[in-house]
């Protein structure tokens, strides 16, 4: 078995132990990344794409904003539309000037990895029976890759590898607490290069079930319907989706919109999800590892980012300011953010989708409740301040010294 030393393990390569390693990188701290899956694999994952003006700094921060700045495309609104009519509520407006960017999770991953391979920084892809031990102690991370057994010395681990992943389920069960809320439906969606509906995310509340018209840039489109969870996506041929679709939009969308062959199409099921707390000894948790929300709100890559904020910050104190203050309140502060992003989530999605176990009456009052809140300022506001993400703090690294 070969042995390396390191500072701190992250296991897992998606966009939060990515950022993870390039701040960390940013401020000279020495880590080692080790994925399960191929760097092919991780590059392709069809995501979110919808970035709160936060997670937009960070990635400034982190040095990997440049192909986001180009062709990141910025939202300062979205279109809501119940009974037939669609209503716009002005973020921007509304929140003093902030604003949401559409940039798909697979470009921020992409510039991410790119990032990584040109600073020639040490990722293990492909590795098999990764298992961490000994982490309220002397923490190490043992695994197999291309026919070479490792074992990982470190001082700490960041466990950003997702909800099925390693991490938690190394945890003991004593230790752990977690929340969990799953719903009767998912979503279908498709992606097709056919330019967006619209210039700005559609949200519908129908009869027939929720939809959402978004987009990838300004000739990738990716549409969603709700559908039932025991429906197989390969019983969905293309022309179904879109007439369905149709069904669900108002007269002006329907005859905007622009159909094609899908790229990509899957039925994803939605969950609200929390473990508490995120830290365990030596072992961090982040990400989906950590927390799920379904996609109705656009949080998930979003609350993986202010996870690797508080993260990142607080390791980079340790090390060159030897406090532990921000390892010690890691924890508390992540979940005070979790859980009002999944308060939001929870409550977009139960506002607009239909579920099949309510009443005419429990739809009555979700319309009215929607027609209030278009109809009221304050309503809007309060939709508006959390769609673009509640405040952070984010520390720039300039104003900390470089690890030695």
């Amino acid at each position: 078995m070969q042995t390396m030393k390191t500072k701190v393990a992250i296991i897992g390569s998606g966009p939060a132990g990515l950022l993870l390693g390039q701040l960390l990188y940013k401020a000279g701290i020495e880590h080692v990344i080790v994925e399960q899956r191929s760097a092919d694999y991780v590059a392709s994952r069809i995501r979110a794409g919808i970035l709160e003006q936060v997670s937009v700094d960070l990635l400034e921060q982190a040095g990997v904003d440049q192909n986001l700045k180009e062709k990141g495309l910025p939202h300062s609104g979205i279109e809501i539309l119940t009974n037939g009519q669609k209503f716009r509520v002005d973020l921007s407006a509304l929140t003093q000037g902030k604003q949401v960017t559409v940039y798909g999770q697979t470009e921020v991953t992409k510039d991410l990895m790119q990032a990584r391979e040109q600073a020639g920084l040490c990722s293990f892809y492909e590795s098999n029976d990764v298992q961490i031990h000994d982490f309220y102690n002397a923490p190490k991370v043992t695994f197999e890759s291309n026919g070479t057994h490792y074992q990982i010395e470190c001082d700490f681990i960041a466990g950003c590898d997702g909800y099925h992943g390693v991490c938690r389920a190394s945890v003991p069960q004593d230790k752990i607490k977690t929340f969990e809320k799953v719903y009767p439906f998912g979503w279908l969606g498709v992606l097709a290069d056919v330019p967006p509906v619209a210039d700005e995310l559609i949200y519908v509340q129908s009869e027939r079930g929720f939809a959402l018209c978004s987009m990838r840039s300004e000739t990738r489109s990716r549409y969603y319907i709700q559908v039932p969870l025991t429906d197989h996506v390969e019983n969905w041929s293309d022309d179904q989706f879109w007439e369905e679709l149709k069904n669900r939009l108002d007269s002006e969308s329907r005859e905007k919109l622009v159909t094609g062959p899908s790229i990509e199409k899957s039925i994803a099921p939605l969950r609200s999800f929390v473990t508490e707390p995120m830290r365990f000894g030596k072992l961090f948790l982040a990400g989906d590892a950590a927390h799920i929300v379904p996609p109705t709100g656009a949080k998930g890559l979003n609350l993986a980012a202010s996870d690797i904020a508080y993260l990142s910050s607080a390791l980079i104190e340790f090390y060159t300011q030897g406090s532990e203050q921000g390892i010690d309140q890691y924890s508390e502060k992540c979940l005070q953010r979790v859980w009002k992003a999944e308060r939001f989530s929870w409550w977009m999605t139960h506002l607009l989708h239909r579920f099949e176990t309510e009443s005419e009456f429990d739809h009555k009052i979700k319309q009215a409740e929607l027609s209030y809140i278009l109809g009221s300022t304050a309503g809007q506001t309060t939709l508006a301040e959390n769609y673009v993400g509640l405040p952070y703090e984010i520390k720039p690294l300039d104003h900390l010294k470089h690890a030695s």
